[in-house]
């Protein structure tokens, strides 16, 4: 399991793709969305707006990350 450090309450969906290499730029993120499956906590979602916050876990294809904050 990959953990992505953030230093805010929330990063977005998009922010988080962005923060896992998963795309160069957030313009990437509805493509990215509409044509992968991601999972939240176990539950499918595809919203960029996504708030993502301390302990969230994603899956994309077959990788798994989570949500760190560093302030806590």
């Amino acid at each position: 399991m990959e953990e992505i450090l953030i230093n805010t309450p929330y990063v977005t969906l998009g922010q988080f793709l962005k923060l896992a290499d998963i795309i160069q730029s957030g313009g990437e993120a509805k493509l990215y969305l509409a044509n992968n499956k991601v999972l939240i906590n176990d539950e499918e979602d595809n919203r960029r707006g996504r708030k993502l916050k301390d302990g969230d876990i994603i899956k994309i294809k077959e990788k798994t990350y989570r949500i760190i904050n560093e302030n806590i």
